[in-house]
């Protein structure tokens, strides 16, 4: 594997929307919200492209990690310990979450506000997405961007946090660290699993 991690930029986005809808075009939450995959897969890259453009990157904290000719292979969106998003920018991402989801947006609020409802409240980072293009996974992608937050959260002695939409993805997870702290329930829907991580010493 070669790959470089940096941080991501609003000059990214494009690119960071498309490789994260890939990642999660047979993502079981993602199936639940939009049913169709032909406008899952026209949906998925409106509704990253907005979460990143006008939440996470922003914050400063979303990574890229790129393939040897330089394009993007996984991206991250993370938020630092403390409140994030505000009402303007609710106000700016709503457009493209409209384009994302049309008659299928009260599905997506339906997952948003389940996982704010039960959000913990202690300090932490908060990994919100990671994704890998399907013809780099398994390369060490995922892992690359894991590590390098994950370094940064046992270096400050903080805490990480995840939400993990597909049972198939938990083991990966517990190998960084994480442990599932419970099982979310979306109604007539696919199961949702927080995963907490204490910083290592």
């Amino acid at each position: 594997m070669l790959t470089t991690v940096r941080a991501a930029k609003q000059a990214d986005v494009g690119a960071l929307a498309e490789t994260l809808a890939s990642a999660f075009q047979h993502d079981p939450v993602m199936s639940w919200i939009l049913p169709d995959p032909q406008r899952r897969a026209a949906g998925l890259p409106w509704f990253f492209g907005a979460m990143a453009r006008h939440y996470f990157v922003p914050l400063g904290a979303c990574e890229l990690a790129t393939r040897p000719d330089g394009t993007i292979g996984g991206a991250t969106l993370w938020a630092p310990p403390g409140p994030y998003g505000s009402f303007g920018a609710d106000l700016r991402a709503m457009p493209g979450l409209w384009r994302a989801f049309g008659r299928r947006i009260l599905a997506g609020k339906t997952v948003g506000d389940l996982l704010k409802k039960h959000h913990p409240s202690r300090p932490h980072w908060y990994l919100s997405v990671i994704g890998t293009a399907p013809d780099v996974r398994g390369g060490g992608y995922g892992g690359a961007l894991l590590r390098s937050r994950l370094d940064r959260c046992d270096a400050e002695g903080t805490a990480a946090y995840l939400e993990s939409s597909n049972a198939d993805n938990i083991a990966y997870y517990e190998r960084f660290g994480f442990v599932v702290t419970g099982e979310l329930h979306l109604p007539d829907g696919p199961s949702v699993w927080p995963m907490w991580r204490e910083p290592r010493a």
